[in-house]
């Protein structure tokens, strides 16, 4: 459904970014982040789900300030190879890569991120510190990022991941009180993809609309807002 584009963030840095379009008219854009395996086949279909929905959707290729072409299964190996490479990256690179991303789709409308893994603890950072209306979080670690979100943040957590204990989740609360927080009993790390042995087709699909319907009231709110200024 979509296809890549080359977008340059502030400092030069030319990346790559899948880019799918809504059949019609959008309803604002959603910049989806990736987990550390890049933008695969999964995040890719994930991507293809927005423009679905009707928003311009976009991922951005995280890695490509490592390496252009980064794209991993999840294998043990491979996650090994994933983490090592979210390890390389300098978080005020991701930033401006994130930046230039949101520019890129700001003439569709109110933007959004969601973000999964890694990439939810970026989608945390952009509410915080990118100029984007709404954000949503599945098991990402929301961490302090010097400023509190400056929009909307959904989260999503399964009570059965073992790298986001409950615990932490009490502590990503304490740091966003204002946070919407969802919780699946059960539900694994990566229960949103298909591809893991993690998947919960039910989780899933409820994470799914209950994100929807944020995106939809968060982002036409900031439709209405602009549409009031234009008349």
């Amino acid at each position: 459904m979509g296809e890549f584009t080359t977008l340059m963030a502030r400092d030069g840095h030319d990346f790559q970014a899948y880019l799918a379009a809504p059949s019609g008219k959008p309803h604002g854009a959603v910049v989806v982040i990736q987990e550390i395996f890049g933008v695969n086949a999964h995040i890719r279909a994930v991507t293809d789900g927005f423009a679905s929905a009707g928003y311009t959707a976009i991922a951005p290729a995280m890695f490509d300030r490592i390496r252009r072409g980064i794209e991993l299964g999840y294998s043990p190996p491979e996650i090994e190879e994933g983490r090592g490479y979210m390890q390389e990256l300098k978080p005020e690179e991701t930033l401006k890569d994130l930046a230039a991303t949101v520019a890129a789709v700001r003439h569709s409308g109110p933007v959004a991120t969601v973000g999964y893994c890694w990439g939810g603890a970026q989608s945390y950072r952009a509410a915080c510190l990118l100029p984007i209306d709404c954000a949503v979080v599945y098991y990402g670690r929301a961490q302090d990022a010097g400023a509190p979100p400056r929009c909307p943040v959904m989260y999503h957590f399964g009570t059965a991941d073992k790298s986001i204990p409950l615990t932490d989740i009490e502590r990503m609360k304490a740091l966003h009180p204002a946070g919407i927080f969802h919780l699946y009993e059960g539900a694994g790390h990566g229960f949103n993809c298909e591809q893991r042995a993690s998947y919960d087709p039910a989780a899933a699909a409820l994470a799914r609309r209950r994100t929807l319907e944020f995106l939809d009231q968060q982002l036409s709110k900031e439709r209405a807002k602009d549409e009031d200024e234009e008349n």
